[in-house]
């Protein structure tokens, strides 16, 4: 199996889990002389094959990022850049977003308010980002595709 195929997998049995989960809770209690519309018994049969299954992926997944090299890295630290990445892009869009909004003033004697920044040079850097970005997550997406999942 390939590392992409049990990406996909276990993407979905999250969403299986997830499911399970709203549908255990729905068939939790019933009316006194009613019957659940689910047998919760069955449905945590499902809910632990599902959960041995994502265990085992995700132990497998695991292990394949961080023994898998990528040029001179291993995917578990591409992964770990790529996640850095995206939360220092978040952070710098929302900074400027706050240095961009600037408050108009109604009259010549009100506060002026100034970005701390330069907004546009601060942009140019998060456009880079967003390159880097972008080219990091094709050379993953590509390692996801030529990797066994061991």
């Amino acid at each position: 199996m390939l590392l992409a195929e049990a990406l996909k997998e276990r993407a979905d049995l999250q969403t299986l889990v997830a499911r399970l989960h709203e549908r255990l809770d729905a068939n939790a209690r019933v009316q006194e002389g009613e019957k659940p519309t689910e047998d919760p018994r069955e449905l945590l049969t499902k809910l632990d094959e599902a959960l041995a299954r994502l265990e085992y992926l995700m132990v497998h997944i695991n292990k394949t990022n961080a023994v898998s090299k990528v040029g001179d890295e291993t995917l578990m630290a591409l992964l770990a850049k790529r996640d850095c990445l995206k939360q220092k892009m978040g952070i710098l869009r929302s900074f400027l977003n706050e240095a961009s909004d600037l408050t108009s003033r109604m009259c010549r004697d009100e506060i002026k308010v100034l970005p701390t920044v330069a907004v546009a040079e601060q942009q140019n850097r998060l456009d880079k980002l967003s390159q880097d970005l972008r080219l990091l997550e094709v050379r993953i997406q590509q390692s996801n595709w030529n990797t066994e999942l061991l």
